[in-house]
């Protein structure tokens, strides 16, 4: 939207069916009120504003956020992410069975207690909750042990975790494990922390997926998804991955590791 206005202001020629597309319902009743036009080509038109102050209102409402309360003003919240994250963290200082918190307010972190030198980030809430399985299952993919002693546990809870300021707390760790699902979402989401964090991010995954080939039960809920998921494992390298796809014709959920 804000392209059109922008073209429009400059005397730019514009595709006026496709910005009217883009105009609330009742500024496009209006719209004839609100704007002249004049054709200059194919598809293209020159748009004379006759309603300034409806002009600038729209202009207003077009323009991006800078609050989630100035998005909810404009109708729609989600146009702005939240400034106050909350991260549920399992930690070797905790004395019973709840999780701890971390809340994250911009470039505030009010947390509790030391963080160790890793993290295991666990998408799924059952996972989280079975924590000392996935700590298990992490040591299985790396080789090696992994106890809550070294390494804490966070839970993702989808794609929250890949919001800035988590990403930025994230940053503070020297190892970022995530145990994400085993799909195409699961792969944008590790391509968006791997983006962030560069080599500190790991994505987990067994030494022979030719073990787990059963575990493969989610079916796609579309080809160009499982098209997609195919090629981000390809782009991340992830080849043995993505031949598990072509070898199942299906995904898996991260669940199945608690399978035994």
């Amino acid at each position: 939207m804000n392209n059109y206005l922008e073209k429009i202001l400059q005397g730019q020629a514009i595709n006026y069916e496709a910005f009217l597309k883009k105009l609330p319902d009742v500024l496009r009743q209006r719209h004839r009120e609100l704007f002249s036009t004049e054709k200059a080509g194919p598809n293209r038109w020159r748009v004379t504003v006759l309603d300034e102050a409806a002009f600038e209102a729209l202009r207003e409402q077009a323009a991006a956020p800078v609050s989630r309360v100035d998005a909810a003003r404009k109708g729609d919240s989600h146009r702005h992410g939240t400034e106050v994250s909350f991260l549920l963290v399992y930690h070797h200082a905790l004395t019973g069975h709840r999780p701890d918190s971390v809340v994250i307010a911009g470039d505030s972190v009010d947390i509790a207690y030391t963080p160790a030198s890793r993290v295991l980030v666990v998408e799924n809430e059952r996972n989280f909750y079975h924590y000392r399985q996935m700590l298990a299952f992490t040591g299985e993919c790396l080789g090696e042990p992994v106890a809550l002693k070294d390494c804490d546990v966070v839970l993702g809870g989808g794609n929250r975790i890949t919001r800035t300021a988590d990403l930025n707390w994230l940053a503070g760790y020297d190892e970022v494990l995530c145990a994400f699902d085993y799909d195409a979402g699961g792969l944008q989401m590790f391509a968006s922390v791997r983006s962030a964090l560069g080599n500190k991010a790991c994505y987990l995954q067994p030494a022979d997926w030719q073990l787990w080939l059963s575990r493969f039960r989610k079916t796609p809920d579309a080809t160009e998804r499982f098209t997609k998921a195919i090629m981000l494992a390809e782009d991340l390298g992830f080849v043995s991955l993505a031949q598990a796809f072509r070898a199942t014709g299906k995904f898996m959920e991260q669940e199945m590791i608690l399978d035994e």
